[in-house]
């Protein structure tokens, strides 16, 4: 029982409720719970950016990544880095011009298609929950470490302050909750880090760091070659496809600033992911084999216990204890807003207006929608195996590498897209991720290429879903939206040059 660690997360906590509580005072209309009312500055947003983006898998599964598989695993936080730079010049300028509450709403938009948005919402979901489910199991293997509770105490704990500042505020809360959890993730990251490296450097002449050479994508042939450039493809196109990071960039109040949030995320992300290969480096200097039944995702937690005294180690711990947390709470609280603005306004809101033939339902749906979007995630945690933080989120960007992607990049750049284009692609696209993803889980540790191909599918699936989006398109160009040119017209003219 580590009694500091508890105090930490429990501080965290707090402060997520009491900055919460903030929003709640300042969200007065739907668009507040949706969008924060349009009005985030650049800076602001893109520390909220940077607080949902890094989650579990960043704060201990690259590290753990690192550790176990070696440095070629450094290619996690390159793809989630570039990621944002693909975003920001192919769709976060025009995403924000549309005018959409969320993903939805956009391909409905560009598609005029109601099928097409039931797919969308339907997928949104789906992403929503795949890259949910870590976050409450890193949870509950980061409070088990803290405290020596059963893993669903953390799952729970998780929860119920997700829901709590969802449920307040809304955007306006979780801005500036991710903001502030942001700051709390670097500095709980760094301190330690700088903290143990001066150890180190203090036992220098007895402990040499291990740390074996980088390994560029050249470097390696065959099924390395291929598992490194399927990981960069899933992480790049995988973000523009990530419902919570996308519905940040209509938070913004135009087009301009959303690219100027995008280059400062990029420039946060950079800082945060200097510091996980250190403590990769670390643990392989100072535990080169793990204990009998340590997860490699929980080497973060553990690795002041191998390097410090009793005292120092219980204050890094908690510090790091701490900082997990908040990388919890605030990209499970981005992934509850995305799900339950898409459960409230694509199914509750029309079950709700069938049955009493109402409107005006004000927050309540998005309220009721959230205790789903957290309950779901919550009681599938504890049934899936644990295969390793960055893994399960790596197949989340698969998915959606596999699917948004092709139908953002091409629903913004491509006028002959068509509505049977869009849905056959879409199709395609999530029936080849999850078909290699359930899959490989089925069959356990497949060796060979069938297993790569299986557990790593965006370079391939993300390509067929494109390909099929095209040719399907010009095959059905009768199917192309009415008011297409229009829509583009409105996706790709600065707001300045709008009439107003």
């Amino acid at each position: 029982m580590h009694p500091a660690s508890l105090v930490a997360i429990v501080l965290v906590c707090l402060a997520t409720l009491s900055v919460g509580s903030l929003g709640l005072r300042m969200s007065r209309a739907t668009s507040d719970f949706y969008v924060a009312g349009r009005a985030v500055t650049p800076w602001r947003n893109a520390s909220a950016i940077g607080g949902e983006y890094l989650s579990a898998a960043s704060f201990l599964g690259v590290a753990g990544l690192v550790y176990d598989r070696g440095p070629s695993m450094l290619w996690f936080p390159i793809g989630y880095t570039v990621g944002y730079l693909v975003l920001l010049v192919l769709v976060a300028a025009p995403l924000r011009r549309s005018g959409a509450y969320t993903l939805s709403d956009f391909a409905e938009l560009r598609l005029e298609s109601h099928r097409i948005r039931s797919a969308s919402s339907l997928l949104t979901i789906a992403i929503g929950i795949l890259y949910l489910v870590p976050q409450f199991q890193a949870a509950g293997l980061a409070l088990r470490q803290a405290t020596g509770w059963p893993t669903w105490a953390g799952s729970v704990v998780l929860a119920v302050v997700v829901y709590a500042g969802v449920a307040t505020g809304g955007m306006r809360s979780i801005t500036l909750i991710q903001a502030m959890q942001y700051w709390i993730k670097l500095c709980a990251i760094a301190i330690p880090a700088f903290v143990l490296l001066a150890i180190w450097h203090r036992e220098s002449a007895s402990t040499p760091l291990a740390f074996p050479a980088f390994e560029a994508p050249g470097a390696t042939t065959g099924q390395g070659l291929y598992s490194t450039y399927s990981t960069l493809l899933a992480l790049s196109l995988g973000t523009m496809g990530l419902p919570h990071v996308l519905v940040r960039f209509y938070t913004n109040p135009d087009g301009r600033d959303a690219r100027r949030t995008t280059v400062s995320v990029l420039g946060l992300l950079g800082i945060f992911y200097l510091f996980p290969p250190v403590y990769a480096i670390l643990g392989q200097t100072y535990a080169p084999t793990l204990p009998a039944g340590m997860r490699v995702d929980s080497l973060v937690l553990r690795l002041p216990q191998l390097v410090a005294d009793d005292t120092l180690a219980t204050v890094l711990g908690a510090i790091l204890a701490g900082g997990a947390f908040a990388a919890f709470l605030s990209t499970a609280s981005g992934l509850v807003i995305s799900i339950s603005g898409v459960l409230d306004q694509d199914v509750l809101r029309p079950y709700l207006r069938r049955l009493t033939g109402d409107d005006a339902f004000g927050v309540t749906g998005f309220r009721i929608a959230a205790i789903a979007a957290v309950v779901v995630p919550l009681v599938i945690a504890p049934l899936l195996r644990p295969v390793g933080l960055a893994t399960l989120v790596g197949l989340a960007f698969a998915v959606a590498a596999s699917t948004f992607a092709p139908l953002l990049v091409l629903g913004v750049w491509w006028p002959r897209l068509t509505t049977a284009g869009a849905a056959a692609g879409l199709a395609v696209g999530v029936t080849a991720a999850v078909a290699a993803i359930t899959t490989a889980f089925r069959a356990g540790d497949t060796a060979g290429w069938i297993g790569l191909l299986l557990t790593q599918p965006a370079a391939w699936s993300a390509p067929l879903a494109f390909t099929t989006m095209v040719v399907v398109s010009r095959l059905t160009p009768e199917r192309t939206p009415a008011h297409t040119t229009r829509t583009l017209g409105r996706l790709h003219t600065p707001e300045a040059l709008l009439p107003p």
